[in-house]
């Protein structure tokens, strides 16, 4: 996801190309190369034997091991800051090993990994995060149940609550990345999958935001509050969020998509023409056609109408408090949905950013998103950090 984007043709589908595209991406720090230890991912990249996946998984999977050996050395002796440490680094890299979606079994090895390697540092992790399972009315060929994380703010009673997630490729696991500036405010966070990604127990639909119903009454029955519940949608998975804002708006005190599509982004000839945009690496269309079940650009493009909102009725609707936030020149899902958007239903607030995908400057976005969650979370009162 660069601050600029082009639609040239899918140069980081070759081995050199993806070198070159995970080497900005860590020189900036940017999706998906974020936190990893950078003297081991700068050697990962150049170790690269092919972005086929037993080679690509195979490359970061052995990283990740070698951080994972290095936590369990640190736990047998007592540093568990050295073992958290460790572990977050092996989940990673583990994930790394997953990017963008296991369609492969040598990918899936990796999410398994990912997953367990999380689990292993949240565990260690201050406040600690912890698994949740709840039970979901599965139709045929659904699963039953929905897996999320929860995160409390220390030493507060009944807080809000942040329910959170993110796109095709970045699961509840990476959602957790910059979610520190909500616990320091006394809001906790909760982390899910969107439908068609993850463990998410259904594939995307138009009624697959049921799926976040037992998520709301488990919040209902919990020690979190009830009465101040905010969604947050990232990339592909801000549909959702606005989605949410209108048929779940009585459960929600404020929703945000950032990036996600509402309208213009499903059809056919936006598809065509953000097919090969230069902020993915890899098959962005493989990628978003495992969320209806597929595996290419037809699939997708066979199934992704549905889920207009517009066609739905959906925009017509009164709505909870709703942001709206995506770069301008954003070549993944189309900026000019949130003008469309404002055009319909109750008002919302929106704003559109310099750069490509969910905007060029992250950091700063976060915070504008966060002091408006926590306005509503927490008051007027609540102010910046």
């Amino acid at each position: 996801m660069t601050a600029t984007e082009t639609s040239t043709g899918p140069e980081s589908q070759t081995l050199e190309g993806a070198k070159d595209w995970l080497r900005r991406h860590l020189q900036m720090r940017r999706y998906p190369m974020n936190f990893e230890d950078e003297q081991a991912a700068a050697q990962t990249i150049e170790d690269l034997a092919g972005i086929d996946p037993d080679s690509w998984s195979q490359a970061w999977l052995a990283t990740a091991s070698r951080f994972a050996a290095r936590a369990e050395a640190a736990e047998a002796g007592g540093d568990l800051k050295g073992a958290r440490d460790a572990w977050w680094q092996a989940y990673q890299f583990a994930f790394l090993g997953r990017y963008p979606v296991p369609d492969h079994p040598a990918k899936q090895v990796a999410y398994e990994k990912t997953r367990e390697y999380f689990q292993k540092a949240g565990a260690l992790a201050e406040p600690p995060v912890e698994r949740v399972e709840v039970p979901f009315s599965a139709r045929t060929g659904e699963g039953d149940k929905v897996a999320f994380y929860v995160v409390r703010p220390a030493g507060v009673e009944n807080p809000p609550v942040l329910v959170y997630w993110a796109g095709i490729d970045g699961w509840k696991e990476e959602s957790l990345i910059g979610s520190e500036r909500y616990w320091r405010r006394g809001i906790a966070t909760i982390h899910t999958d969107m439908p068609g990604v993850g463990e998410a127990p259904v594939l995307a639909g138009t009624d697959a935001e049921r799926m976040w119903d037992p998520v709301f009454d488990w919040i209902a029955d919990s020690d979190l509050d009830e009465q101040r519940v905010a969604v947050m949608g990232g990339s592909f998975g801000g549909y959702w969020a606005t989605k949410l804002a209108h048929t779940h708006r009585d459960r929600l005190k404020a929703a945000v998509n950032w990036g996600g599509g509402i309208h213009l982004t499903f059809q056919p000839s936006w598809q065509e023409q953000s097919r090969n945009a230069s902020s993915y690496l890899m098959d962005l269309m493989g990628a978003r056609a495992r969320i209806f079940g597929g595996s290419t650009f037809e699939d997708y493009v066979a199934h992704c109408p549905q889920l207009s909102l517009l066609d739905q009725g959906v925009l017509d609707m009164p709505c909870c408090p709703l942001l709206m936030v995506n770069g301008k020149d954003d070549l993944q899902n189309a900026s000019a949905d949130i003008t469309l958007a404002l055009e319909y239903g109750d008002p919302k607030t929106a704003r559109l950013y310099p750069g490509g995908h969910m905007g060029g400057d992250m950091k700063t976005i976060r915070d504008v998103i966060a002091v408006w969650l926590r306005e509503h979370l927490l008051g007027s009162s609540a102010g910046r950090d």
